[in-house]
């Protein structure tokens, strides 16, 4: 940068273009990319992705999708002080995780690359030398020193803090005798003349006089690292991004924006700043609430479908919210135009709900249900390991049968290696003394139900159980039907609340049950 800056002032340029611009030439470095629909999703590598981070990916991922477009990660690390270790796998672990992978990244490359700002620094010196040739830049020399006082003493008079542009109007020989001292000057953007005018997608028409509220921005610092507003510009030129969809936070910095653009002579993308995500009370989703990283939710068991049913749910984008929409009826049911102005209120304690409607569509569908097989016998052999006293438990057939019994009553598939559903892969120890406390014709009880499952075979199913139980308990004098199927499940699954006892039996299948009513006949 040093050396752009002397060479610039040995060309005989008037001092004017270093510091006080007398009019402005567009730099251009670039074509127009054309028509395509080029979308990307452009987080800092900073922290793991959250749900406000999933949501912009998925708008931006589904808008790509319904115009056969093509959706991009691009990680913003150039505050290198800040990154944190894995944050970059993270996020694209993360977008294909949720079913939305980006077409070009980092991980899969693409003809747009480098995909990492860090990576990326020769763009930014070219844009930047662009900038200063045409006198839309100069350079700063102010120490931090200088800068952290001028902000206390903003906020000491209950000002907004802001660079007084003390650098913009040094004469060539200030700024040689400068270099001499400093040759690794930051640069800054002067923003002067008419802000112009842009019509966002979803805020409509907007300006910011963006020069009459704050100080020249710095685009590139002293170590040839450049600030946001000079990336993003640069990185969406560069890599012919048609729309930008991002969060509106970033709207009044668009003005800002413009103005570069206008400055290199490119042709700007479309706008789309889509309404915060807030939490159910209004507060801001933090990142601090540990609970908000999707990593959370794929360890807890949620289904990537519910989270992104509930983030779009919530907000607008869709001609009616309804439950269970797949990536798919997203994709087609999606309108950028219908995104409205106000936040997105999001309610985490539907989501098992959701979970629940996503779930029982994955059971209902023979390929996915031998996936969740799969999973469910994982996750025994995890929660339960050496206490598994048969392993027949982990058989696909039995496993199948315990997700189709209980779709109905569990949200999460973790649901079923709970507590509650123990009994359906280790045998309770269970005492004579607990079942007689219930009823004392334990044996009489337990003879007649094996009577009943040796005359039925294996044919029994749940209806049919109830029934012959039914009348079984009504042909046992002086014992209660509530008693007896107390007993029975006590002895099946040693709890005193669950599901109905014929569905345990259907469960567990009739050598099961037999094997847990003769261990208390001979306890």
């Amino acid at each position: 940068m040093a050396v752009l800056l002397k060479r610039l002032l040995q060309t005989g340029r008037p001092p004017a273009a270093l510091g006080r611009r007398v009019g402005r030439r567009e730099a251009s470095l670039g074509t127009d990319p054309g028509a395509a629909v080029r979308v990307r999703f452009a987080p800092s590598p900073t922290g793991f992705l959250h749900l406000g981070g999933l949501r912009t990916a998925l708008y931006n991922y589904i808008f790509a999708k319904k115009h056969q477009g093509s959706f991009i990660l691009r990680l913003e690390d150039t505050d290198q002080t800040r990154l944190v270790p894995g944050a970059a796998e993270n996020i694209e672990d993360m977008l294909e995780w949720a079913g939305i992978p980006p077409d070009e990244s980092p991980r899969r490359g693409g003809p747009a690359g480098p995909y990492l700002q860090s990576q990326r620094l020769a763009l930014y010196a070219q844009a930047t030398e662009a900038l200063l040739r045409s006198g839309a830049a100069y350079p700063c020399f102010c120490s931090p020193q200088r800068l952290e006082l001028l902000k206390k003493e903003a906020l000491r008079n209950r000002q907004t803090p802001r660079y007084d542009n003390r650098c913009r109007n040094l004469s060539s020989v200030q700024v040689a005798q400068k270099l001499a001292t400093d040759p690794k000057p930051a640069v800054r953007f002067r923003l002067e003349g008419e802000t112009p005018a842009f019509q966002d997608l979803v805020y409509g028409w907007n300006r910011h006089e963006v020069a009459s509220v704050e100080g020249d921005p710095v685009i590139l610092k002293s170590d040839g690292f450049p600030t946001y507003h000079l990336a993003c510009v640069v990185d969406d030129h560069h890599m012919g991004i048609s729309h930008v969809l991002r969060g509106s936070e970033w709207l009044v910095s668009t003005s800002k924006h413009l103005l570069l653009y206008q400055a290199l002579g490119w042709r700007p993308p479309h706008f789309a700043h889509l309404p915060l995500l807030l939490n159910r009370d209004g507060s801001k989703l933090s990142k601090r609430q540990g609970d908000i990283f999707l990593e959370h939710f794929a360890a807890a068991g949620f289904l990537p479908d519910a989270l992104l049913d509930i983030i779009t749910n919530c907000g607008s984008g869709f001609a009616e919210n309804q439950m269970g929409r797949t990536l798919p009826e997203l994709i087609t049911q999606f309108d950028l135009t219908r995104i409205t102005c106000h936040s997105a209120l999001l309610d985490l304690e539907k989501l098992p709900e959701f979970n629940r409607l996503h779930l029982r569509r994955l059971v209902s569908e023979e390929t996915q249900r031998r996936q969740l097989v799969g999973k469910l016998q994982v996750l025994v052999e995890e929660a339960f390991g050496s206490q598994l006293q048969d392993r027949h438990v982990l058989d696909p057939a039995y496993v199948e049968r315990i997700i189709l019994l209980r779709q109905h009553h569990i949200s999460r598939l973790q649901d079923l290696v709970s507590p509650a559903h123990s009994y359906l892969w280790t045998r309770p120890a269970v005492g004579r003394a607990q079942l007689g406390a219930i009823s004392e014709k334990v044996d009489v009880i337990a003879e007649q139900v094996l009577g009943l499952l040796e005359g039925s075979g294996t044919s029994l199913s749940q209806d049919v159980l109830n029934r012959e139980l039914k009348k079984l308990s009504e042909s046992l004098e002086g014992i209660k039907h509530s008693h007896m199927m107390k007993l029975l499940r006590v002895a099946l699954s040693g709890q005193l609340q669950g599901p109905p006892v014929a569905e345990m039996m259907v469960s567990l299948g009739p050598k099961e049950v037999r094997q847990r009513i003769q261990k208390v006949l001979s306890s």
